[in-house]
């Protein structure tokens, strides 16, 4: 599968070694219409998790994207409000690939600067 970047691959990765099913941007939502009722604003979140019933939308890199994510996610649920959405930034991913090393290397494999 192809994705936008390396931090969507990742998360798959992540998902998968949890057995967490995942689809890949498999809804847009429309957030604007123009007078005639066109869609003129959409947004499609990164990932939907269908056992949690859970929408997330990963943004790790340029302040500007976030911002505009951010705008994106509050309109959607405005639009939506029963909606199950997520941001993950950079730090979240962070502590998840952190997470999975550490599960997949088992205590007895800790880096001694995390042992202490």
């Amino acid at each position: 599968m192809r994705f936008a970047h390396a931090s969507e691959r990742f998360l798959a990765d992540v998902l998968d070694f949890y057995g967490i099913a995942w689809e890949y941007e498999p809804v847009e939502f429309v957030l604007s219409w123009d007078e005639e009722g066109r869609p003129t604003s959409g947004f499609r979140p990164d990932f939907y998790l269908s056992e949690y019933d859970l929408f997330l939308e990963l943004t790790t890199l340029r302040q500007q994207l976030v911002t505009k994510k951010n705008a994106k996610v509050r309109r959607l649920c405005e639009l939506h409000p029963s909606l199950n959405i997520r941001m993950l930034y950079r730090r979240d991913c962070a502590n998840l690939e952190l997470k999975a090393i550490l599960n997949a290397r088992g205590p007895a494999t800790l880096p001694s600067a995390l042992a202490g």
